[in-house]
């Protein structure tokens, strides 16, 4: 809550009157009074989010596996003084990429332990945040000797904290990373699945 200081002052004088008794003009000097008002306004927290909306990645699989991947950029803007949480999660309880009756489940690496990508799965990363360390990370395309690490994207209700903030923000931007691990046994084709964020001030 934010607070705005003003006073307004009321003065009421008291008109002078002469009358016929020839008294000391002293006892007729006006009077005033003042009367105090404090006017508070408050201003609400808002924040806003937006992202890419899409991210595409594309594969040219192996026998052996090859590992691409590609960012989103979250941004998020509030006004409130105490800072904001995104949080990462699925859309619904099924955290599988899919196409038509064919599937990419999600990695078993967490947030807290990620881990390499097993074949035929897909993850989340955010550098700085949990067990993916503070180094750099750039986007790869069919690497088959990747090493990058990741973690499973969580069911609806169990979303990760992926940022938390103590300051107002404006456009602050958090970069996320999915990447995808294909073999030559999946079948061709484009294997979608929604995750949200969630922005909340704290």
């Amino acid at each position: 809550m934010s607070s705005i200081g003003n006073t307004i002052k009321l003065t009421i004088g008291a008109s002078i009157v002469l009358c016929s008794v020839l008294l000391p003009f002293s006892a007729y000097a006006a009077t005033s009074s003042t009367g105090g008002t404090t006017v508070n306004a408050t201003v609400a927290s808002t924040i806003s989010l937006s992202t890419n909306t899409a991210v595409s990645i594309g594969l040219t699989p192996t026998s052996g596996g090859v590992v691409s991947s590609g960012s989103d950029t979250v941004s998020v803007s509030t006004n409130n003084v105490n800072g904001y949480t995104l949080t990462l999660s699925d859309t619904d309880s099924n955290t599988s990429l899919v196409s038509g009756g064919n599937s990419i489940a999600a990695h078993v690496g967490s947030q807290a332990a990620p881990t390499a990508l097993a074949a035929n799965t897909w993850g989340y990363r955010v550098v700085g945040v949990g067990g993916f360390g503070a180094a750099a990370y750039t986007s790869e395309t069919n690497n088959s000797s990747s090493n990058s690490i990741w973690a499973g994207v969580p069911v609806l209700n169990s979303a990760n904290t992926i940022k938390t903030t103590n300051v107002t923000a404006a456009s602050d931007v958090t970069t996320v990373y999915y990447g995808v691990k294909a073999t030559t046994s999946k079948p061709s084709g484009t294997y979608v699945d929604t995750v949200t964020y969630t922005a909340i001030t704290n």
